[in-house]
């Protein structure tokens, strides 16, 4: 009876799924891809609000929403990446400030802000981005006290 069991075990064991590797996802085609489309985005919203086009960049940001979640619900987003979707939510942010949204604009904000605050491994971008969500958050707070 021991050695029955002892054999059953044996084979229980030896029938487990071998453990496939994961595959990491900013390796893959689609998220450089993705990231080049999501920057593309930016800049031509940018261009389109700095030039009073506001209605094609809100369409814009829309359509790239999307996109910034994908690339930011792999485990660890490329640096690439994450500053597209920062790029994306600090224009959002902008464009909420110009139209009086002051909460709305300090929440974008706060994003960018607890982005960089806590981007390992620090670099200057992430500094200068750190700083910038500071100072757009400082307008917000001084556009709600009035």
């Amino acid at each position: 009876m021991r050695l029955f069991a002892i054999l059953a075990a044996a084979l229980l064991t030896a029938c487990e799924p071998v453990p496939r590797p994961r595959i990491d996802a900013v390796q893959e085609a689609w998220y450089n891809q993705t990231v080049e489309e999501l920057a593309g985005m930016n800049r031509e919203a940018v261009s389109d609000f700095e030039s009073g086009k506001s209605d094609q960049a809100a369409a814009l940001i829309e359509k790239g929403q999307p996109l910034m979640k994908r690339l930011l619900s792999v485990p660890r987003p490329t640096l690439e990446a994450t500053e597209a979707a920062s790029d994306l939510d600090d224009l959002y942010g902008r464009m909420l400030l110009a139209n009086r949204h002051y909460g709305w604009a300090r929440l974008l904000f706060q994003k960018n802000l607890a982005r960089w605050k806590h981007w390992q491994p620090p670099t200057a971008e992430a500094a200068r981005r750190l700083k910038q969500a500071e100072s757009a958050i400082a307008e917000c707070d001084r556009h709600i006290i009035e």
